[in-house]
């Protein structure tokens, strides 16, 4: 260490590799402080020397020059960033957070950013749009992050409101969850206002709750035209998501290591547990043996997913052609609740094999069901609905006959 005869709290320090460096030395509320100048490359003496006047002014005045050195950094940072576009710091914030979110949700942050443009190439909009739209969120976050406001989040709520009321919902939300995690991040505190979107549900229409389900006299029906698909993959997925109350994408994912027919249970993916078991049921048991074992997933398919990602063409196609009124294909899993009520099964165990998150004390922390309980309970829903669709049942004790087809044209 060298000091400069005339700034006696300047020094030049040498480090092992021969680099040369100015830096500022002096007492500070008793203590040693230091702090680095500059390159002795860059910095000239008469430099360095005016440098280390200023910081010993500041510290003679009780101002820690280190502290204010970190504020010009974030004030810098903050300067620099304002001028970043949303979709940059939006992939920054999927990045951070998606160790905690599922697939489907982790898609959706994607899917709302999007260009747009890319070709349709299957399932129900092909023909009513041949490219996909631009992200919902893609034109907002576009714009630099000083500019992303109140008023903007008003402009463009109002602009896509009245085309896709439900999904601005969906957006909104994950908007605003962006914005918090902005105003929790240091280098993005205070750039956007964290209250930018309270209070703008109200610019919403009334969210209405969904009510269509099948009824017991159309079951006939709608079994009728599900049985007449060629395609056993399709069929016998459509008529598992009625006969078990399963999410679409829990049982589109399904593979058969998660099937035991030993035991006649199936592990099913569950966004509220992770994973959950459920009993199967003899009809179901039987749908399974003539399904094609050809991949790893139950409902095999040629997508780039492997499993069948597309069924609503195919049940539209059966709602249309049997005469029923709209039918989603979530409606199936609301059907499987309603029908439950039929036959008297308890409102926790028709919930438990649905995988609702339970809803009162008693269920979360007083109620451990057997899986031999649910099927009791599971069994005679089924067997009521396969009643009502006048559809003949498997005799108890009869083990079905597995019928692999290697010919068939999967979707």
């Amino acid at each position: 260490m060298y000091r400069d005869a005339k700034t006696p709290c300047l020094g030049l320090r040498i480090t092992k590799s021969g680099v040369k460096s100015f830096i500022f030395e002096t007492w500070f509320n008793g203590k040693s402080l230091r702090s680095t100048i500059g390159d002795a490359s860059t910095w000239s003496i008469a430099q360095a020397q005016t440098e280390a006047r200023r910081l010993k002014v500041l510290t003679d005045q009780g101002v820690d020059p280190r502290e204010t050195k970190e504020q010009e950094k974030v004030l810098h940072r903050a300067r620099n960033t304002k001028s970043i576009a949303g979709l940059v710091v939006w992939q920054e914030y999927i990045n951070d957070r998606k160790v905690n979110w599922g697939e489907r949700h982790l898609k959706d942050h994607y899917d709302m950013v999007r260009d747009g443009g890319e070709p349709i190439k299957r399932g129900l909009r092909k023909k009513q749009a041949p490219v996909k739209k631009a992200g919902i969120l893609q034109p907002l976050l576009s714009l630099p992050l000083s500019e992303l406001n109140r008023e903007q989040i008003l402009i463009w709520l109002k602009s896509e409101v009245g085309i896709r009321s439900g999904r601005v919902r969906i957006a909104l939300s994950a908007l605003k969850a962006f914005i918090t995690w902005m105003s929790d991040h240091p280098h993005y505190v205070g750039l956007v206002d964290p209250n930018a979107c309270d209070r703008l549900t109200r610019e919403l229409p009334a969210k209405k709750a969904k009510d269509d389900c099948l009824q017991k006299e159309q079951l006939k029906a709608w079994f009728d035209g599900v049985k007449k698909n060629s395609n056993p993959v399709i069929s016998g997925y459509l008529q598992m998501l009625l006969l078990t109350g399963a999410r679409r994408n829990e049982l589109a994912t399904m593979k058969w290591v998660d099937v035991d027919l030993q035991w006649h249970t199936a592990s099913i993916r569950d966004k509220v547990e992770g994973i959950r078991k459920i009993p199967i049921t003899p009809y179901v048991e039987q749908l399974l043996a003539r399904l094609p074992k050809k991949g790893e997933y139950v409902f095999h398919s040629t997508s780039k997913a492997g499993y069948l990602t597309e069924p609503r063409k195919a049940h539209q196609a059966v709602i249309a052609e049997q005469g029923l009124p709209h039918l989603s294909i979530h409606g199936l899993r609301r059907s499987f609740g309603t029908l439950a009520e039929w036959v008297e099964c308890p409102t926790g165990i028709s919930a438990q094999i649905m995988g609702h998150k339970p809803s009162a004390i008693a269920e979360k922390h007083y109620r451990t069901r057997p899986i031999d309980l649910l099927r009791k309970w599971h069994t005679k829903i089924e067997k009521f609905i396969l009643d009502e669709a006048s559809i003949d049942q498997p005799k108890e004790g009869v083990k079905p006959i597995r019928l692999v087809s290697s010919n068939v044209n999967i979707a």
